[in-house]
């Protein structure tokens, strides 16, 4: 006799989910996720089959939870599972031969046909027999099936009791423990959970320099430092964000400084991009990565400032920026880090059109071993001093194989370092920085603006690439404000504010938005008069008290998300079905077990994505992806005005760009409608 294939076993389990695409990497997920674990499972003939999810968490608990099918036809089946523990998760697949779940199904068909009757009770209860049998069930179970067997063998019962106990709640028992002779363990795979932080956050980027920075007689400006810049974070605390990200604080080259708008002529005072790392100290020594600009203050000052952040909730994101200056001490002490010219000179950095004659690109090939040594240091550096996230330049120029060694090692010593990829670079290397570690990554998200671009992209974030790629949606940063933003008005930056705050768990934004700053440089998508090369203070309060501020919508889209839960998942986005080619409509449901509230959350938005008209259709929703009945009315919340309405699959909505480009509706379930609630928005 045979045995099964080793490959496929007697029960084949197939394409196997959560994965990395080309095996060779873990999935992973964040703290308190709600990841699906998925599977083919199927067997020849007509019996059926079931499927568990078997994991052991971090601390050794085992969880068994048992998957049930999804789209018919198809032999997929799915389990829900909350990973609430950090740390690497093993797991596996069960697939087996239901033979409870056969019996049942040809029992009531054969019963109540009047087919085999006696047969089929006595097969029936043989089968609880062996259960009654096997000694890894609980004694209580144990008990419950054998009284159940014995109902199955009294022929005495009146039929309609008999009958009655093919669908007898004891066969739950079963849910679990299977009582199955065939079976097949798929390979055990790895699951790597790391802390929330990695997963869910709300970003601010702001330059310490500008915080506080004055114009002095001369016309030239003093720097603000980090004493200054602390001051802001009560603000940024004030709109809901919990994580503030530094571009790079180290000293700035003065060799090919870069000037107003990137120009080659800077004047007496400009202050050069902090990207052109390293330069002078305050006693002229050259620093570099571990050091702090002496405009901005001391280490001290810097320890200060994420003490503040850290008092407010606050953590704080600090630069990676793995290239320098021509003044940066590693041009003199490692000339071997860089590409030398036949000529003599080092290379510049060049992404055509653009030149950064200020910086020189590190070349990580001629010695490896010393340039990871060293970049080591500098993350460990920044530790220390209380950082544990980090934002990555451009970590697509760099190998692969450097940031998955980085990042792992960083890993074992610090499991909750947070790495953010920023890859505006082609699918196949942002997918791969991904899947080597990073636990974050921007996206394309910024030039995803119609309705037909944003379902299709927000999808593939949310089921394509979510065992591996953790989006954050960034509505602008100093490099990138979109011709959406430049000509949209207002109603641009509250639309891509309550799309990129509800579609993922990660969103972020550059200091200024909140301003509806939208001038570009001309021929560029960046703003004029670019913060990278200048000071830029802005009055953040008049601006609130002219009514020149989005501050408070943001502060209402980041409490809405610390109050729903279902918006701090990234698996769970579905999308509704609308009449208007300009009108998006996307759901996320948290079902009541996963809450911590014992009570399902879920959140409708529907957005106006033309920033520069009104808009009236009809949404149609798919009731059962809000976790409601078939034909269920309920009632509705506007999270934003408080308005409330009656609610059906079938809804008419009017969205004016000008005065309510969204809806962010909560679902208020078993509400009866109150009179005088408008039936319609």
């Amino acid at each position: 006799m045979t045995s099964p294939s080793a490959l496929t076993g007697r029960i084949p389990v197939l394409l196997v989910t959560p994965a990395v695409p080309d095996g060779a990497a873990r999935p992973k997920a964040f703290e308190g996720e709600v990841v699906p674990f998925r599977a083919t499972v199927f067997r020849e003939g007509h019996d059926l089959v079931g499927a568990l999810v078997e994991a052991v968490s971090p601390s050794g608990r085992r969880v068994v939870e048992r998957m049930s099918p999804i789209a018919p036809g198809t032999d997929r089946w799915e389990a829900l599972l909350q990973l609430d523990e950090v740390g690497v998760w093993r797991w596996t697949v069960v697939g087996f031969g239901d033979e409870i779940g056969t019996w049942r199904h040809d029992a009531a068909i054969k019963v109540d046909a009047g087919v085999d009757v006696a047969i089929m009770y006595e097969i029936g209860a043989r089968l609880l027999d062996r259960a009654v049998g096997e000694t890894r069930r609980p004694i209580a179970s144990r008990r419950r099936l054998a009284d159940l067997a014995s109902a199955l063998r009294d022929a005495e019962q009146a039929p309609a009791e008999r009958r009655a106990l093919i669908d007898d709640p004891r066969f739950e028992d079963f849910r679990i423990r299977p009582l199955a002779r065939l079976r097949t363990e798929a390979p055990e795979r790895e699951l790597l959970v790391e802390r929330r932080r990695a997963g869910v956050g709300a970003w601010y980027e702001l330059f310490p320099r500008s915080e506080g920075a004055r114009r002095q007689k001369d016309g030239t400006w003093k720097s603000g430092t980090f004493r200054t810049a602390l001051r802001r974070l009560d603000g940024v605390a004030a709109m809901g964000f919990d994580v503030v990200y530094l571009p790079p604080i180290h000293p700035i080259g003065v060799t090919n400084r870069k000037g107003r708008n990137n120009s080659l002529d800077p004047k007496p005072g400009d202050p050069g991009s902090p990207w052109a790392i390293g330069g002078p100290l305050a006693d002229g020594t050259p620093g570099g990565h571990d050091a702090v600009h002496p405009d901005l203050g001391t280490l001290a000052d810097f320890r200060a400032f994420v003490r503040r952040a850290q008092a407010l909730g606050i953590e704080v994101a600090l630069d990676l920026a793995l290239q320098a200056s021509p003044d940066h001490p590693w041009v003199t002490a490692h000339p071997e880090w860089f590409t030398v010219l036949p000529d003599g000179t080092i290379a510049y950095a060049e992404n055509p059109p653009k030149k950064y004659q200020d910086i020189y690109p590190i070349n990580f090939d001629d010695d490896p071993e010393g340039l990871f040594a060293e970049v080591l240091r500098i993350v460990r550096h920044w530790m220390k001093q209380g950082v544990r996230i980090f934002r990555v330049d451009n970590p697509h120029t760099k190998p692969l194989w450097f940031w998955e060694r980085l990042i792992r090692t960083v890993r074992e010593e610090e499991p909750g370092a947070v790495f953010l990829a920023e890859a505006f670079t082609r699918p196949a290397p942002m997918g791969a920085l991904a899947a080597a570690g990073f636990q974050q990554s921007y996206t394309y998200f910024t030039w995803r603006n119609t309705k037909e671009q944003l379902e299709e992209y927000l999808v593939s974030l949310a089921e394509s690439t979510a065992d591996y790629l953790r989006p954050n949606l960034w509505v602008n940063t100093p490099d990138i404000l979109t011709e959406y933003l430049q000509f949209g008005g207002p109603a641009a930056f509250s639309v891509r504010a309550t799309i990129a705050a509800t579609a993922a768990p990660s969103w972020g934004v550059y200091s200024g938005f909140e301003l509806f700053e939208a001038v570009a440089r001309p021929g560029a998508e960046e703003a004029i008069d670019n913060e990278k090369y200048e000071y830029k203070p802005r009055d953040f309060a008049l601006a609130e008290r002219e009514g020149r501020s989005l501050a408070l919508y943001l502060g209402i889209l980041n409490g809405i998300r610390a109050a729903h839960p279902a918006l701090g998942q990234l698996r769970n986005l579905r999308l509704h079905r609308t009449d208007d080619d300009a009108v998006l409509a996307y759901s996320k449901h948290l079902d009541a077990r996963f809450t911590g509230t014992g009570v399902a959350d879920t959140v409708i938005v529907v957005v106006n994505v033309d920033p520069h008209s009104v808009r009236e259709t009809a949404v149609h929703l798919d009731l059962e992806a809000l976790g409601l009945e078939p034909g269920q009315r309920f009632a509705v919340e506007d999270l934003v005005s408080g308005d409330r309405w009656d609610w059906s699959a079938d809804n008419y909505v009017r969205l004016d760009a000008f005065e309510r480009p969204a809806h962010v509706l909560q679902v208020i379930r078993d509400r009866p409608r109150v009179r005088g609630e408008r039936k319609r928005s």
